[in-house]
């Protein structure tokens, strides 16, 4: 499944560096990273490497701005619904790609039809399949007809789906080599290695706030444990993504030699999967109890060193229209409680319970993270706890075809940033895991929040969702990972871009 998606133990590039040696110049900042680059051409992509160059590389129609959680004018000037199906934006005047070419709205709709003529299987064209078709309605303004209402398209055109190419320059029926995209975004690309190296130099010709660095060098890693030893080193000023949570448990304690942890609101999710119509978790008083029982916090603090915080609903927290569902319905664990509701259905204790997780999928704390599980479900009373592990490929095989997994784990991170995108995936027919949930009413507010075009609106409409999930409890919640970066003294900016698009917009970051 391409939206169960992964953050956390990545081990993707090789890089051999000096230790002690500091590799930025003067005006410019290294930054470390263990993320996968696919592709720097925005219609090949899908992984949140290669995203996180291209968001730095390359303007959208709109943005997700710095600390924001909802699209703001980014090479658009104005975007707005003209009708339930039409959305029309007008560009900012006098944009440039950073070769010098102009940026008009035959380029905008260019880089759209462009993603689903060349549908790459890596890439992200399935985003766009809500999209009719593009029209140039002048120069500067380009409208796009919508085949069924969609109030998350907005969000849609924030990911890098969106990213704008000239189309002079990238060719219309096949990807353009890595070292030769062009953009208009804050940097533009001045040298690239897969797998190695990319760095990445001030657009003189970015219409948007100038960047506050001249140079960034993007170092590739191939393990996180190299990638803590350079930041202690001071061979990168800044590291991100990729390590576990005792790393970071031990790069806490050396503020004094210079290291620096900043942790901030992020978007990825972890929950359990409900079988709703395989037995134990096919009756609602189960699934109710286990909501009751389980320690959320605990399970934050002893597995995970505080690096991820309990969740209380589908929707992580930064994002517009989140409500803390399951806090406000269950409040604190309370084994006397969940007693009291398996007693009222008549549920005989203890309950047996069978529990799946992939050991390698969500980083190297899953295993603990079950083991935690099943101690806090055990120590109520109520429950027996079996804990099954498979590897990640037949995990799926026997997850989502075969339904043989009554209770397990999943995580999931948006394609982009919207309250639909944490929601419809999961609760609409049993959602992309087929577990057996049905619910018209849900359906009908599904619908009703794509109809609408006001974000108050479908955040109300999200409101009433996240109370449904608490009280039918086909998914559970548990936690949202923080982001963390960890920069040496002296680099300033990073803690201004958390939020949940997980970029780090390089053009923040300064160093003294």
């Amino acid at each position: 499944m391409r939206n169960v998606k992964v953050l956390a133990g990545l081990v993707l590039a090789t890089l051999s560096i000096t230790p002690g040696v500091a590799h930025a110049a003067a005006g410019s900042i290294t930054v470390g990273t263990t993320d996968q680059v696919v592709s720097l051409d925005p219609a090949g992509v899908y992984d949140l490497g290669s995203q996180q160059l291209i968001g730095n590389l390359f303007q959208n129609l709109l943005k997700i701005p710095a600390g924001g959680n909802q699209p703001r004018p980014d090479a658009a000037e104005r975007c707005a619904f003209k009708t339930a199906k039409t959305y029309v934006c007008t560009l900012r005047s006098g944009l440039k790609f950073s070769n010098g070419d102009p940026l008009t709205a035959a380029d905008v709709k260019f880089s759209l039809d462009r993603v689903r003529r060349i549908a790459d299987s890596m890439g992200p064209y399935t985003l766009l399949r809500n999209l009719d078709r593009v029209e140039v309605t002048g120069t500067r303004t380009v409208t796009m007809h919508l085949k069924s209402a969609d109030g998350t398209w907005p969000a849609v055109l924030t990911h890098t789906v969106g990213a704008i190419v000239p189309r002079r320059v990238f060719p219309a029926k096949r990807l353009l080599a890595d070292r030769k995209v062009i953009g208009s975004g804050a940097y533009k690309l001045d040298r690239y290695v897969a797998h190695q190296q990319a760095v990445l130099s001030r657009n003189a010709r970015y219409s948007g706030t100038k960047a506050k660095t001249k140079r960034v060098d993007v170092q590739y890693f191939e393990q996180s444990t190299s990638l803590k030893i350079a930041i202690e080193q001071g061979d990168v000023d800044v590291a991100f993504r990729g390590f576990s949570a005792a790393e970071i448990a031990q790069l806490r304690t050396q503020t004094a030699a210079g290291v620096r942890v900043l942790e901030g609101p992020g978007s990825e999710i972890h929950y359990l999967v409900f079988q709703t119509d395989k037995a134990p978790t096919n009756t609602l008083a189960v699934r109710q109890a286990i909501a009751q029982v389980v320690d959320r916090a605990a399970l934050a603090s002893t597995v995970y060193a505080d690096t991820v915080t309990p969740l209380y609903s589908l929707l992580p927290a930064a994002l517009h229209g989140a409500k803390p569902v399951f806090q406000t319905a269950y409040g604190a664990p309370d084994v006397a409680k969940a007693q009291a509701i398996l007693a009222a259905a008549g549920v005989t204790t203890p309950v047996a319970l069978d529990a799946w997780y992939t050991p390698a999928q969500y980083g190297p704390e899953e295993a603990a993270a079950f083991e935690e599980l099943r101690r806090q479900l055990e120590a109520s009373g109520l429950f027996t706890v079996k804990v099954g592990a498979e590897a990640w490929e037949p995990y799926k095989e026997s997850a989502f075809s075969a339904h043989q997994f009554p209770l397990y784990g999943l995580g999931w991170f948006g394609d982009y940033v919207d309250g639909d995108n944490y929601l419809s995936p999961f609760l609409r027919d049993g959602g992309f895991m087929v577990n057996g949930y049905a619910n018209a009413a849900v359906n009908g507010l599904l619908d009703r929040q794509l109809a609408s075009r006001t974000s108050s609106e479908r955040a109300a409409l999200f409101g009433q969702l996240q109370d449904i999930l608490a009280r039918d409890v086909p998914v559970l919640p548990l936690w949202e990972r923080k982001q963390v970066v960890v920069v040496r003294a002296g680099v300033e900016g990073a803690e201004k871009t958390f939020d949940p698009a997980l970029q780090l917009r390089f053009g923040l970051l300064t160093k003294r």
